[in-house]
């Protein structure tokens, strides 16, 4: 559809009248018809006095006669009193009213609107119309939030209440108008990416108005483009049959053609629906490429080369447009990078949809997974983050779909071989890549190999040259061969060792050259890169004094990725201002990066630097250890914290290990979260680097207090390898009592993924270590897990001696919220035992002891579970209303995958009470969130979504959900499989 749909046969209201003394004067008609004086509401009398001040608002200022007035309210049969009713109903009116608001004029009655906003349709108009505007420039999201706010104007049926003919007319009219400002945002929000979220959305709409065609189609391209081909075309197939019973009719050719160009997966339907105009700025062109250096010299062969590569991609070689590939390999220091990002911005022309850019970390120890790669790639690209999928399949392939039609230049910095390469490059021609690595790149099939070997003497002495000075230079020629000579040709070594020379301009060049000569004389002979660009940061780091010395020695020591101002603190055991300035003053050296404002992070191959002159110079040697120590403390105190402040009163963190360094302190929830959220691959590189030392206890139990990071899905791969490195280091060290906190961890993480024979085992052996080492906290916690355990598979009686041992442990340990929160539990497992007045009873005492402590994570659960145990009882208003609770908690807490396990029990709630258009818009949004359970949980939602589109006689779709939800039980040996065979069947049979 163009532009935005303008309300019919609407204007805007004339001028106000006696704006002083109606300024504050409401209306509302897109609902009840209400008036307001300020934030007081009016009364507006009886039904037909309100169809009077309806019919009035809706002509927008201009006179109705008494006769219109009359057919306006009763039609072709008015009372006999009719006109003395009107006359009535307007002098009541005018009495609520300011004066001069409500006029009699030519035998007749006009309302004279007091200014702008004074009625809701007006402001819904003006907003309809910013937001056209804005769709027209290609400011889409603007336009998006413009017309959410319209939208959001009605307050649900329009003139509620109010009879009459007229009123009836223009209920039709307005509905329609709001039918089609909504299409419009929603193919809006497809062309932005935003397809998992209007799924949800088109589902409820397209049952609540079946026979709209519009809906289906944007319905079945949110489908397609999410991933769900099957369902989009079962869309089409519930549709085509829907129009022939109700109407004899076919879908319309457009409706048609897209189920065409879905079953021959058409690469057009990944771009947005509708072409943006050519000033439009809603396509995103990314612009990733660091900066070229300024004194990039030599390499002209190179350039040529790989330039005539890219000139293949973009059309202007001789064999046409291809998708170009050229990988650069050599020796860490070479200037891959720098050689590969002055050909790229060469090339900039070339690539006019953008570029992009990624350090892949291949020298490091822990190279940068694909998936993130593409999910950063992707938001780059313009997707949504809640479109972007969660498998390294499919974010490739969309990633290959977006890249479709444009021409993108890819720069793959620093990879570490070519399977980590292969899922991120471009699919079609028009495109190109850059590789560089460290290793010829032979397995990656169609690419340009390029082997970048050290600098002639020639550009050695020319790179040189530039960066010092001509005139500093030519008089000790000699000594500047010696210079280049002694950092082995190499590119970083001589533009690291000429950029301090720079620096110090009382240094003769003869002084640096004596400096490079008494170091490293051995370079040629070891013939290792390595080593060159070592010598190279050595001369950089004698430069440095004592503080800055010993804060490159013990920064590089940390694991992670990078590292925040208040962590690098601990390390150092300084204060964050003193920490700041040192951090900076390295910075100025380029031995540290500033990765964001209050972030640092080294260059792999300086760390690796850094930690070797740790290893040689700092003294006393134990202080490597202390910093690492001071490290794990500032992180475990402060994810201590966390914890306490999301849940009130657990007191888990009285029994983890003590630290002596302290952390950071939160007032307030969010920015606890936000501190987490940001730390957590430093965090857990911090867990995973003491996993061979003796700060092991210290270590589980961090893992332990950050448990928010797999609970809410955010880093929860991440959080599960640690935790599982951590089980195997505990047992080789022989810590039982670690080792069973580190497998209680684990056991949380595989409760949350679903995997529950795997937690069943790890569980059992969890309680055995903690029993013979009384750890009391761990004790309790795993009774709660094995208990859970038991309802996951259907023991719901055995469920009970272990929630009651939970119950019993955590009241002898005074930690009032986790006996709540098994009181909650206990109570569903009589739910499972059919006793359902005890579990709404264990429930609601759950309940009580959680809200002492506020509206905290743990209180949604308890919520959560009186919300099943009442819709088991049949009581659904209640249930609906602590789940509406419990889901605004966990969306205030970001515990994304209880949103989605809510939203599902809510999808039930609304099944059970036999509304399947509201059970499959939650369970559409159970979906896109993803639950705790794991593949069988989605099995689950997946089911009763099927269900509920079923009751919306919309069997194809229902039938493809079927089919999905049985793979995934099978896959997953689940039980449940066999209900879904037998939903298949009579749907096979139909």
């Amino acid at each position: 559809m163009d532009g935005v749909p303008r309300v019919p046969e609407q204007r805007h209201p004339g001028s106000p009248a006696e704006p002083e003394q109606s300024a504050a004067l409401r209306f509302g008609v897109l609902g009840p018809v209400r008036a307001w004086r300020g934030e007081e509401p009016l009364a507006t009398g009886s039904p037909q006095q309100r169809a009077l001040l309806a019919a009035l608002l809706l002509r927008e200022g201009r006179t109705a006669t008494a006769a219109e007035l009359i057919d306006a309210l009763w039609g072709e049969e008015p009372p006999s009193q009719a006109l003395a009713a009107v006359r009535t109903y307007a002098s009541r009116l005018r009495k609520i009213l300011d004066p001069g608001v409500l006029v009699s004029e030519s035998g007749g009655y006009a309302v004279r609107l007091p200014g702008e906003g004074a009625l809701d349709l007006g402001t819904a108009q003006d907003l309809a119309a910013e937001a056209e505007k804005a769709r027209g420039a290609g400011d889409l999201c603007h336009a998006r939030d413009v017309l959410r706010r319209a939208l959001a104007l009605w307050d649900g049926e329009v003139l509620a209440g109010v009879p009459g003919p007229y009123a009836e007319g223009q209920r039709v009219r307005l509905e329609e108008w709001r039918l089609q400002l909504l299409e419009t945002c929603l193919d809006m929000d497809l062309e932005q990416g935003c397809h998992a979220e209007a799924v949800s959305e088109l589902t409820a709409l397209t049952a609540a108005h079946p026979l709209r065609e519009r809906l289906r189609e944007l319905l079945m391209l949110a489908l397609y483009r999410s991933g769900r081909q099957a369902e989009a075309l079962a869309v089409y197939a519930d549709t085509r049959r829907l129009l022939a019973d109700e109407l004899g009719v076919d879908p319309r050719p457009g409706l048609q053609e897209l189920q065409q160009r879905i079953l021959r997966a058409d690469p057009g339907l990944a771009e947005p629906s509708a072409p943006v105009a050519e000033t439009a700025t809603a396509p995103v062109r990314p612009a990733q490429l660091p900066a070229t250096v300024p004194d990039f010299t030599g390499r002209a062969a190179f350039v040529r080369e790989l330039s005539d590569v890219l000139a293949s991609a973009s059309g202007h070689g001789p064999s046409g447009r291809v998708m170009a590939v050229s990988a650069l390999a050599g020796i860490g220091g070479v200037g891959k990078t720098t050689l590969a990002v002055h050909v790229a911005h060469r090339a900039r022309a070339a690539f006019p949809d953008g570029q992009l850019y990624v350090d892949l970390q291949g020298a490091g120890a822990r190279p940068a997974e694909p998936e993130t790669v593409l999910g950063s790639f992707l938001r780059a690209l313009g997707t949504a983050d809640s479109a972007v999928p969660d498998s390294l399949e499919e974010r490739a392939a969309l990633y290959r779909s977006v890249l479709d039609g444009r021409r993108v230049l890819v720069l793959l910095d620093n990879a570490r071989d070519a399977a980590q390469v292969r899922p991120l490059l471009p699919g079609t021609d028009g495109c190109a890549a850059l590789v560089t690595a460290r290793v010829r790149m032979v397995d990656l099939a169609g690419a340009h190999l390029v082997d970048l070997d050290v600098m002639s003497p020639e550009e050695a002495l020319a790179l040189f040259t530039r960066i010092v000075g001509e005139e500093r230079v030519a008089s000790e020629r000699e000594a500047a061969l010696d210079v280049v000579g002694a950092c082995g040709f190499l590119p970083l070594a001589i533009r690291i060792a000429a950029s301090r020379l720079a620096a110090r301009r009382t240094w003769t060049v003869s002084v640096l050259a004596a400096k490079l000569a008494d170091e490293r004389r051995r370079l040629d002979e070891l013939q290792a890169g390595d080593l060159a660009v070592k010598a190279t940061f050595e001369l950089g780091y004698g430069q440095l004094d004592p503080p800055q010395a010993r804060a490159f020695r013990l920064l590089g020591l940390a694991d992670g990725p990078d590292i925040s101002l208040a962590a690098a603190a601990a390390v150092l055991d300084l204060p964050t201002e003193d920490t700041e300035d040192l951090l900076e003053s390295l910075v100025d050296t380029s031995l540290l990066e500033s990765a964001a404002p209050g972030r640092y992070r080294f260059h792999d191959l300086v760390r690796l630097y850094a930690r070797a002159c740790a290893e040689r110079d700092e003294h006393p040697p134990g202080e490597r250890g202390a910093a690492l120590s001071r490290l794990l403390d500032f992180y475990l105190a402060t994810a201590a914290g966390v914890y306490a402040i999301e849940r009130p009163g657990d007191r888990l963190v009285d029994g983890l290990e003590p630290t002596e360094y302290p952390g950071l302190s939160f007032t307030e929830g969010s920015a606890a979260l936000d501190w987490l959220y940001t730390e957590a691959a430093p965090l857990l590189a911090c867990v995973r680097q003491a996993s061979a030392s003796s700060r092991l206890r210290r270590a589980v139990d961090l893992l332990w207090a950050a448990k928010d990071l797999t609970e809410s899905g955010a880093d929860s791969h991440q959080y599960e390898a640690t935790a599982r490195g951590m089980c195997e280091a505990t047992r080789t060290a022989g810590d039982t009592l670690a080792e069973g906190r580190a497998r209680t961890v684990l056991t949380d993480v595989l409760l949350v993924t679903g995997r529950i024979p795997q937690a069943e085992e790890e569980s059992r052996l969890a309680m055995r270590l903690a029993e013979s080492v009384q750890d009391g906290p761990a004790v309790s916690w795993v009774a709660n897990s094995l208990g859970l355990i038991c309802l996951h598979q259907g023991r719901h009686t055995d469920s009970k001696p272990f929630f009651e041992r939970a119950i019993d442990g955590f009241r002898a340990l005074n930690n009032r919220p986790p006996e709540a929160t098994a009181l909650c539990n206990l109570s569903r497992a009589h739910l499972g035992a059919g006793d359902v007045a005890q579990a709404v009873d264990f429930a609601r005492r759950g309940l009580d002891a959680h809200a002492e402590f506020g509206r905290t994570v743990r209180l949604a659960n308890s919520h959560y579970a009186l919300g099943i145990a009442l819709n088991r009882a049949d009581r659904h208003t209640e249930a609906l209303g602590h789940f509406s609770e419990a889901l605004t908690i966990f969306t205030a807490h970001r515990q994304r995958l209880w949103e989605g396990t809510t939203n599902y029990r809510i999808a039930e709630v609304h099944l059970a009470a036999q509304r399947p258009a509201q059970a499959a818009q939650h369970a559409e949004q159970a979906l896109a969130l993803g639950c705790i359970g794991g593949d069988r949980m989605e099995g689950n939602v997946l089911t009763l979504l099927g269900r509920a589109l079923s009751g919306l006689e919309q069997t194809d779709r229902a039938k493809a959900c079927w089919s999905k939800a049985l793979r995934l039980y099978e896959q997953e040996g689940a039980e449940e499989a066999r209900e879904a065979r037998a939903l298949l069947r009579p749907a096979s049979a139909a």
